[in-house]
């Protein structure tokens, strides 16, 4: 089968296309055909060795794909001919791919394979930050960084499908279009959003703010918190890594939380399916839908994943297989 693979350590451009094997599934995986693959800011930071899993020379990145059931075991709940969404962690970017049963969930008609494969890291997480980290109540107000991307758009969605009042902070105004499709209740520019949140929230701040950049942004992102505000610190897109000093927790009695949806599975690998199965009715409904982006065939991933390392990408971008 085709698949892209990782064959040195210097960025993008370290990917190729070549002809590999094709899995078997005789470990007990689900063998999924896949149609599309979701391109996520960890297979830039792969590229280059920076992402705290390092497999081994080559692999195949991609983490979550939409595709159709090949195989599966006969004791999980899946048959050949499913439409299913998956989460492999690596080896999505492939003709095929063989995902744990307990990563892969059942794709409703109504969504389509390029949707699908933009579900799983971004909505998962998201719903994690959200929902576990978080505690997000309906009515509150949330500002999300990194607005116009694929965590992003997918934090305005579920925020807003939980009855919050968003926020977005962007960088671009094809950004700003992104996150308003998303369904944004209000968008400002990076520069100088701590003065908009004050003059949006009649100095009040907000409840919440998840944070996928970090970077420079950090410390306004603190001062814009109202009383018992909580940052959710989700990844480091903006490339520094910030630091606080916890007397500002102190004063406002605010929180800075750590969202790793990652290191949380692993530890109950049960957990994404409900996670799932919580937001099967958004999805189906399309209250949760991916605001996708640009898409490339499998041969151009490193120009897909380059659209990431340069914080270009708007929305949800993709690899298409088939």
């Amino acid at each position: 089968m085709r698949a892209v693979q990782v064959t040195r350590l210097d960025g993008p451009d370290a990917v190729e296309v070549n002809e590999i094997d094709e899995p078997g599934g005789e470990d007990g995986t689900v063998v999924i055909e896949v149609h599309a693959a979701g391109v996520t800011y960890p297979d830039v930071l792969l590229t280059r060795g920076e992402y705290q899993f390092k497999p081994e020379l080559p692999f195949v990145p991609g983490s979550e794909v939409a595709g159709v059931v090949r195989s599966a075991p006969e004791d999980s709940r899946f048959r050949p001919g499913d439409r299913v969404a998956a989460f492999p962690a690596f080896g999505g970017f492939a003709e095929t791919v063989a995902v744990d049963p307990r990563l892969v969930f059942p794709l409703p008609e109504e969504v389509g394979f390029a949707a699908g494969a933009g579900l799983p890291m971004n909505y998962l997480t998201v719903h994690f930050a959200l929902i576990r980290r978080g505690r997000l109540q309906p009515h509150e107000c949330v500002l999300v960084h990194g607005a116009g991307g694929g965590v992003g758009t997918a934090a305005i969605q579920l925020a807003r499908a939980y009855g919050a009042r968003v926020i977005a902070v962007v960088s671009s105004d094809a950004k700003a279009d992104a996150a308003r499709e998303a369904g944004a209740n209000e968008v400002v520019t990076a520069d100088g959003f701590r003065d908009e949140v004050a003059r949006i929230t009649e100095g009040r701040g907000v409840d919440m703010i998840v944070d996928p950049v970090g970077g420079d942004r950090f410390t306004d992102s603190l001062r814009s918190l109202a009383p018992e505000g909580r940052l959710l610190v989700i990844g480091f897109t903006g490339g520094e890594i910030p630091t606080v000093k916890v007397n500002r927790l102190l004063l406002n009695n605010t929180a800075v939380i750590g969202v790793a949806w990652g290191a949380h599975f692993l530890r109950d690998m049960d957990y994404p399916a409900i996670q799932w199965a919580d937001l099967a009715q958004l999805i189906r409904t399309g209250d949760l839908a991916p605001v996708l982006g640009s898409a490339y065939p499998l041969e151009r991933a490193a120009e897909a994943i380059r659209e990431l390392d340069e914080r270009r990408a708007t929305g949800k971008v993709l690899l298409e297989v088939r």
